[in-house]
């Protein structure tokens, strides 16, 4: 059996290794934001760059060559996302996969503790989930956090697809990374400073931090405009109440992350700045039409777009002038007509973690997966509960044996999901830890502290 998962993953991922070759690839909101202390603020040049990459070791179950290959795609954020690689290509690795691991990419799940327990692994080994979120209570320390990667890296790697790593890492109050590293300031305190620099440099930094850890996928930045001083989730999480000053800055820091291959997801589309609500504990309602939306709300993200963004997490909030029925992270009309076809967003979309309150309080999670994927949504995020998890899984299985999701629909999103994990060179290698050392001091550096 396991020689018949070996030569699978082999296939796919060695197949997907020529196409890179021969032509170059062109929030979850967590919880309520921990409080974290804000660093003073002073723009100045960076430090000199500080190494401390060590060679992973390569698993045994892929071809020696791809690894090592896969990790050399350079990302970039800066150019719009035309994706090079022929669709059909594509679609013919897609075909290899199982409807079960097809399906599982669908979902990123959350996890119990700081190591990886039989639940966890079940999850990875027979339901072959996308990837795993992980919250403060997930990571100690840089010791824990690395076996934790490695662990859930190995329990992945006879699946044919590599792993997200993902949390949310904004800077400000959503940290989770623990004390050892140099807390980076606040959105709102970035946006005072005013340079794009800057926050293409913070971003860079975060995107050091992670990538050290083998995470590659930050659900931020924050893209949303501080409108509303009323805002109980995202306030100084927001660079700022202008609509061209949140593009400017929401956009470097958004290449600065994807220049350290990592995958920035903007967030909270189609705008959550102005909501009066916390949509971890109930259903905020915005009221405004498409004229306020166009001048305010979907400035940043449709510069963003403009710009190359990879991937976009929508928000649970109620648009009643855009669909008054469902939410934006599962509307047809605001997922598959306002972000993709108005804005021409072909890259991948998540929703915010379908446990939170928004959600809970007023729909069926069931449905409301089901729902997301044929809004044109690809990943849902489930941060929370292992019952919701396999619930949600259970769920989107029956509706692809059902036909409410065609086979079509299920392969659209996975090619995306496909691209995208290729774009960023994916991997199980084990990664080796970053230089905390060396990258405080880069940080300090920046933040002339």
């Amino acid at each position: 059996m396991n020689s018949v998962r070996i030569t699978k993953r082999s296939l796919v991922v060695g197949s997907l290794l020529l196409l890179l070759t021969a032509g170059s690839l062109s929030g979850c909101t967590s919880r309520s934001p921990e409080a974290a202390s804000t660093p003073p603020l002073s723009p100045s040049q960076p430090a000199a760059s500080a190494s401390s990459a060590v060679p992973s070791e390569k698993p045994s179950v892929l071809p020696a060559s791809s690894p090592s290959a896969l990790s050399t795609a350079t990302p970039s954020a800066v150019e719009p996302a035309t994706p090079s690689t022929p669709a059909d290509e594509i679609a013919e690795r897609v075909s290899r996969l199982t409807t079960e691991e097809k399906i599982g990419q669908l979902v990123i799940i959350g996890m119990d503790g700081t190591s990886m327990d039989e639940t966890t692994r079940s999850m990875i080994v027979k339901r072959h989930v996308g990837g795993i979120i992980f919250f403060k209570p997930n990571l100690h320390d840089t010791k824990q956090m690395l076996a934790l990667s490695n662990e859930l890296k190995a329990a992945n790697r006879e699946n044919p697809i590599p792993l997200w790593l993902s949390l949310d890492q904004e800077g400000g109050r959503v940290t989770r990374l623990p004390e050892e590293f140099v807390k980076f300031p606040t959105n709102l305190a970035i946006g005072k400073a005013n340079s794009a620099s800057f926050s293409r440099q913070i971003g860079n930094l975060i995107g050091e931090q992670l990538s050290g850890f083998g995470y590659n996928l930050d659900f931020a930045p924050v893209m949303d405009v501080n409108s509303n001083p009323d805002n109980p989730v995202i306030g100084d999480r927001s660079f700022g109440s202008s609509p061209a000053l949140v593009s400017k800055l929401g956009t470097a820091t958004m290449k600065g992350i994807a220049e350290k291959k990592v995958v920035p997801v903007i967030k909270h589309f189609p705008g959550h700045g102005d909501t009066s609500v916390d949509s971890h504990i109930g259903l905020p309602v915005v009221n405004y039409g498409r004229d306020r939306l166009d001048k305010v709300e979907l400035v940043p993200f449709k510069a963003a777009i403009e710009q190359g963004a990879d991937a976009v997490m929508v928000a649970h909030i109620l648009l009643p002038k855009l669909d008054g029925k469902y939410p934006a992270s599962f509307s047809k009309e605001v997922i598959g007509g306002l972000l993709r076809k108005e804005l021409g967003f072909q890259g991948v979309v998540f929703t915010d973690d379908m446990t939170m309150g928004a959600v809970a309080e007023n729909y069926d999670l069931s449905t409301a997966a089901v729902d997301a994927i044929l809004a044109g949504g690809d990943i849902v995020l489930v941060c929370h509960d292992a019952a919701k998890e396999k619930l949600v899984l259970d769920a989107l299985v029956q509706a692809v044996k059902d036909g409410r999701i065609s086979p079509e629909r299920l392969d659209e999103s996975v090619e995306r999901i496909l691209r995208l994990k290729l774009k960023f060179g994916l991997t199980d290698d084990a990664a080796s830890g970053p230089d905390v050392a060396a990258l405080n001091k880069k940080a300090r550096s920046l933040l002339n502290q």
